[in-house]
């Protein structure tokens, strides 16, 4: 089974998915550790333009005891034991809060922001209208990000460590691909040993002063579809034939209807 897999996961969203059909969850195995949050708990696989999309939904009940019993299809753990690269997005997967939300709150404006994060990830506004609504209502400075990184250090997801070695022990290429921000993400990604080279994100901009001034509009996850584009481009550069995108939004799910026909 080669190509590209894309999961939903985070129980803060409730996205839906056509032809989502139950499996069993991870648990453990070889490959994947069992996630006390997230857990994915349904898929469906289907091949489309030579790749193969999965769409997959966590459960509302995410309790630890709800996922004790249960062990993914043989499929999927086969899939994920010949994956060439996971992908994984950062807010609400990798890391338990929204970053963006996160320095918001610091800067004194979390409810506004708050509620345009939720805009973003249910897709009802473009992804970039977002990200540049939301930043012209916080805008940092560059030593509120790193006050922010030191009072409110990212919190990692359970079982999300334990995941990424067990990728590494099997040769497995990790690549953080996010809608939020360098700056907060490095030190996630030192925390789990990947290197920088493979993180895709937004980066912030700043005066001589460190004042605010802006968002690189380059990135290609600073817009709608631009994950999509960058997963394929991930694929395509290292050229790998099975790779896995793990998130929890409509960003992500874009990744799976960009490679599904019509």
């Amino acid at each position: 089974m080669t190509g590209l897999i894309s999961a939903r996961t985070g129980p803060r969203h409730s996205l839906s998915a056509s032809g989502i059909v139950p499996i069993r969850s991870l648990q453990a195995s070889q490959l994947v550790a069992r996630f006390t949050n997230p857990s994915f708990l349904s898929a469906k696989l289907c091949k489309a333009r030579s790749l193969v999309a999965a769409a997959m939904e966590v459960t509302k009940d995410t309790s630890t005891a709800a996922f004790a019993n249960h062990r993914p299809s043989k499929g999927l753990l086969e899939t994920w034991r010949n994956a060439d690269a996971v992908c994984f997005d950062v807010d609400s997967t990798v890391c338990l809060d929204e970053g963006i939300d996160e320095l918001a709150d610091f800067c004194g404006a979390g409810r506004a922001v708050a509620e345009w994060t939720a805009k973003a990830m249910t897709g009802t506004v473009p992804f970039e209208e977002a990200l540049a609504a939301r930043l012209s209502l916080i805008k940092p400075s560059l030593s509120q990000v790193e006050d922010c990184l030191v009072k409110r250090p990212p919190r990692i997801s359970p079982g999300i460590s334990d995941l990424i070695n067990k990728l590494r022990d099997n040769n497995t290429d990790v690549f953080l691909v996010s809608g939020g921000f360098r700056q907060m993400i490095k030190p996630v990604a030192f925390e789990l040993g990947i290197p920088p080279e493979n993180i895709i994100a937004n980066q912030l901009l700043f005066g001589a002063s460190g004042e605010y001034a802006g968002f690189d509009p380059t990135e290609p996850t600073s817009r709608s579809g631009g994950k999509a584009l960058a997963v394929q481009q991930i694929r395509q550069d290292n050229g790998y034939k099975t790779l896995i995108m793990i998130g929890d939004g409509a960003t992500d799910l874009e990744v799976c209807n960009w490679s599904t026909p019509g």
